[in-house]
């Protein structure tokens, strides 16, 4: 007798323990560029939804990503930086039989060793050549999504080149061929809201949500696409490829609210942790087939400017001992696994390799001394390029995206998508009565505006830049020899200050040959034309065995 009350003790203490254990919602937008929320001072695309939680929680104004996605893919799901993991360089394609190495363990099997149910809803793209490399194989208890990076929205068809394309979406491991018609935000917003809705609150969730928004389509059909809905509710945006994008980002913001929603009625979101972030910067004015916007950063999407990879990013969480403020840290996508871990009760510590720090206590106590006080934005030696930011100053070298090194206004009119499209654009836009009408030349790297959007009036975190220098365009040759920014006076790399900062190029390019030498190749391999989807009944699926 006396046995079985133990056992029921202890059972009922782990349930309790179980319990207390925050569920942790991460939420991944793909492609969103900077100026494409309104808690970054976007006027002509309000997102109510995501800004509520920047709001309620801590909005991240030094948060970085990398410039492309599987590399932060990657850097999210092992904490580790891409030159550890052998995927710093661009992304997988199609049939290239490669993915994230299956000796790195990942944030569903660290999180399932402290009791949570990991579920993974969207986009996966780190690796399907073999089975192994899916997400049932690497600790997720179900997927609905896909494999590879992009895909239509409504068929659900990937095209990895005008001569590979297959169905690319699954329920777990089984082809799911019934919802061609159906939006994938949609589609991904209800699988979401299912999961919390059947989620057994005994057991702690962790939900990994990225979306298919708002990255390009299928580039040879309909590169941006929405419900007719979404974009009929942007009339103030004449040029139909960036109102479609804005409807496509006014999707995601419905997505993000109906989980945050869901989680409310379930009773799970006072012990829930809601992180939001980006993937990369936003292939901006037509690069990749898109729309999106980071102006008035430099740059854009797989491109080593900040443009590529400050990115946009976000904590909400009623745990949070301090929040409703803006954090300074200096934060990196390779945080969030020790972070999370320590929030869900894990040691970090007991982690092995990481590249990633434990940001837990800096952020819900907003501490001033952080234990970041770099980021590697990349080494990549197959593009012949590297960046780093040690404290205050960033250093670009090589191939950095010297082609898309402008400052790319989003655009507003219709003449706007030959115009300011990034093989056209000249750099004499004049930009006016968008978002950022409300920017200050005060010299300040940041300022916050209030908005009224949907009669709410929400705190927007703005990049001033001040005014733009007449050399800004050719003060920087990363080709030549390195560029040094001082980022947080300079957030828009306008002055080059290498050759008055020697010191301090020579510093940095130290480093970076420090963390050259940690460096594994990279892991990319050519293409095996057997994984062409004609030869598996127009099905992207795996096709070696291991």
């Amino acid at each position: 007798m006396w046995l079985v009350l133990c056992l029921l003790v202890v059972q009922g203490f782990m349930l309790v323990q179980s319990a207390q254990k925050p569920n942790i919602i991460l939420i991944v937008a793909d492609d969103l560029g900077y100026d494409d929320v309104s808690f970054h001072g976007s006027n002509q695309i309000p997102t109510p939804n995501i800004d509520s939680l920047a709001n309620k929680g801590i909005l991240l104004n030094n948060y970085y990503v990398q410039p492309i996605c599987t590399p932060t893919r990657s850097a999210l799901m092992t904490g580790r930086h891409p030159i550890h993991t052998g995927m710093q360089h661009s992304v997988i394609v199609g049939d290239q039989p490669y993915g994230l190495p299956l000796t790195e363990t990942i944030m569903p099997q660290y999180f399932n060793k402290l009791g949570y149910s990991s579920h993974i809803v969207g986009k996966w793209h780190l690796g399907f050549f073999a089975k192994e490399y899916t997400p049932l194989y690497r600790g997720f208890k179900s997927h609905l999504g896909y494999w590879l990076g992009a895909e239509d929205y409504f068929d659900h068809t990937a095209e990895a080149n005008t001569n590979q394309y297959g169905l690319d979406f699954r329920a777990n491991m089984s082809v799911l061929s019934s919802e061609n018609g159906t939006y994938s935000t949609e589609l991904f917003t209800n699988e979401a809201v299912k999961l919390i809705t059947n989620q057994n609150v005994s057991e702690p969730l962790f939900l990994y949500l990225p979306f298919q928004a708002v990255h390009s389509g299928n580039l040879d059909e309909h590169p941006l696409q929405a419900p007719q809905e979404y974009i009929d509710r942007f009339p103030n945006i004449q040029n139909m490829n960036r109102r479609t994008f804005a409807g496509m980002v006014s999707a995601l913001d419905d997505g993000v609210g109906a989980v945050v929603e869901a989680l409310s009625t379930k009773g799970m979101l006072n012990n829930s942790i809601i992180v939001f972030t980006t993937d990369n910067g936003g292939p901006s004015n037509g690069f990749d087939g898109n729309a999106a916007s980071n102006f008035p950063l430099r740059g854009l999407k797989a491109t080593l400017w900040e443009g590529g990879v400050r990115g946009d990013g976000l904590i909400y969480s009623p745990l949070l001992q301090n929040s409703q403020y803006v954090s300074e840290h200096m934060m990196h996508v390779c945080d969030w696994l020790p972070t999370l871990y320590r929030a869900a009760g894990g040691d970090p510590t007991t982690m092995k390799n990481l590249d990633g720090y434990d940001m837990w206590d800096v952020l819900t106590n907003n501490q001033q001394n952080s234990p970041r006080k770099e980021i590697l934005h990349n080494i990549d030696p197959t593009s012949k390029q590297a960046a780093i930011r040690v404290g205050d100053y960033k250093l670009l070298s090589g191939e950095v995206g010297v082609t898309y090194a402008d400052w790319y206004p989003p655009y507003q009119v219709d003449e706007d998508s030959y115009n300011l499209h990034v093989d056209n654009y000249k750099g004499q836009h004049t930009y006016k009565n968008i978002g950022q009408s409300t920017y200050k030349n005060s010299g300040h790297s940041k300022d916050v505006v209030e908005m009224s959007i949907s009669e709410n009036k929400l705190k927007a975190v703005a990049v001033n830049c001040g005014p733009k220098p007449a050399n800004a365009s050719t003060n920087c040759r990363p080709l030549t020899s390195p560029c040094l920014y001082h980022i947080p006076s300079d957030p828009c790399e306008y002055n080059n200050i290498a050759d008055s900062n020697k010191d301090i190029v020579i510093q940095l390019l130290q480093r970076l040959q420090e963390l050259s030498y940690t460096m594994v190749p990279p892991g990319n391999k050519p293409e095996d034309p057997r994984g062409d989807p004609k030869y598996h009944n127009g099905i992207w699926q795996p096709w070696i065995n291991l």
